[in-house]
């Protein structure tokens, strides 16, 4: 997909850099091809800012301003450096008091910088005619212009998550003899933990019900019982089955379940 040119207004100065340019004039008579800034820090790297007043006619910039952002002092980065950067030019427009913003739609205006690509803009950031239009622009006053930056250093935390879903999870049985049932007065029972799929899980009854079932169900339950070693708002799917065996027809109780 190519990447477009977006251009909008802001009041809101350039955060990290402003390049001030005077005597405008008089650098384009020394016919200079570019005029470098002097070096700046942001997020963590050196960064200077590249300015071709004529426009960069290798890349295509004739009858431009063409302005770059470019990484410095990489000889103290790690081998196989890389730096992702969101980038954002600005030219100051001083009759409307206020800025020009120049950035590349494409993945947001992150340019990724490394050994082989150090610098990074437009070749096209301004048509010198709109800049030089002293009439109805301001980019150009009394013979001095202000240029300006923005980059922003992304940083990969090193932190990701997986979702795993087992397609032949473990499975076991656990059995729990609930004695003397007639004579329980607990409102709630727990059974001895057990571990299935490395997790402690217990069996929860209510021997008279629990909730709208009080009173008229026998109500039981599947609870992890080592919930609080999961992370904050960490989830167990599990599909498991409660049996309630009758112990003189052979006519069990079964009901299925996912938590």
């Amino acid at each position: 997909m190519g990447s477009e040119i977006v251009r909008n207004r802001r009041d809101l100065p350039p955060a990290h850099y402003s390049f001030k340019i005077e005597s405008f004039s008089l650098l384009l008579n020394t016919k200079v091809e570019k005029v470098e800034s002097g070096i700046f820090e942001a997020g963590g790297y050196k960064w200077r800012m590249v300015l071709y007043p004529n426009g960069n006619t290798k890349s295509n910039g004739k009858d431009f301003i063409s302005l770059y952002l470019a990484i410095e002092e990489t000889k103290y980065l790690p081998q196989r450096w890389e730096v992702n950067a969101e980038l954002k030019l600005f030219v100051f427009d001083q009759k409307e008091n206020n800025y020009l913003m120049v950035q590349d739609s494409h993945d947001g205006g992150i340019k990724r910088f490394h050994e082989m690509k150090k610098e990074w803009g437009f070749a096209k950031f301004l048509p010198l005619e709109t800049f030089n239009d002293t009439c109805n622009n301001g980019f150009l006053s009394n013979d001095s212009c202000v240029f300006g930056a923005e980059v922003f250093v992304i940083k990969p935390t090193g932190k990701y998550e997986c979702l795993s879903m087992v397609k032949e999870p473990a499975h076991g049985t656990f059995t729990w003899n609930l004695e003397k049932f007639s004579s329980l007065t607990e409102t709630t029972y727990y059974s001895k933990a057990f571990t299935i799929g490395g997790r402690k899980w217990k069996i929860k009854a209510y021997p008279k019900g629990e909730g709208e079932s009080k009173g008229d169900w026998f109500s039981v339950f599947l609870y992890l019982s080592d919930y609080d070693t999961l992370p904050p708002k960490g989830t167990v799917y599990a599909d498991y089955r409660l049996r309630v065996l009758d112990q003189r027809r052979d006519q069990h109780v079964e009901k299925s379940g996912k938590l």
